[in-house]
């Protein structure tokens, strides 16, 4: 199980999440891969003393990627692959703020 300090990682803070913060009140966020929806509402609920109504989240794969490095005369190649990432949107009550600037996502 998840301790609390892991669950949430960090917002995503992009043109459309701005969208979503001031027309739907919702917020996105970045989360634990294992982290269900039961643990984000509770974790943010405690977090930051707000209701939570809904939670949504998305599983991404990470994307295989190759590099090239060239060292001696020599090129090398390799690949590997960017970690497995989860996502939630969060939907708050009414008159519920979250203050993404002075947040503690240490």
């Amino acid at each position: 199980m998840n301790s609390n300090r892991n669950i949430i990682l960090n917002p995503i803070l992009t043109e459309k999440s701005s969208v979503l913060m001031e027309k739907l009140n919702q917020y996105v966020f970045r989360v634990s891969v294992d982290a269900n929806k039961i643990q984000i509402k509770r974790q943010l609920e405690k977090r930051f003393n707000v209701s939570v109504l809904k939670v949504a989240t998305m599983n991404f794969n990470g994307k295989a990627k190759n590099t090239t490095v060239r060292s001696g005369g020599h090129v090398l190649r390799s690949s590997g692959k960017r970690s497995d990432w989860k996502k939630a949107i969060v939907t708050l009550k009414d008159g519920d703020k979250i203050n993404l600037v002075d947040g503690d996502f240490s």
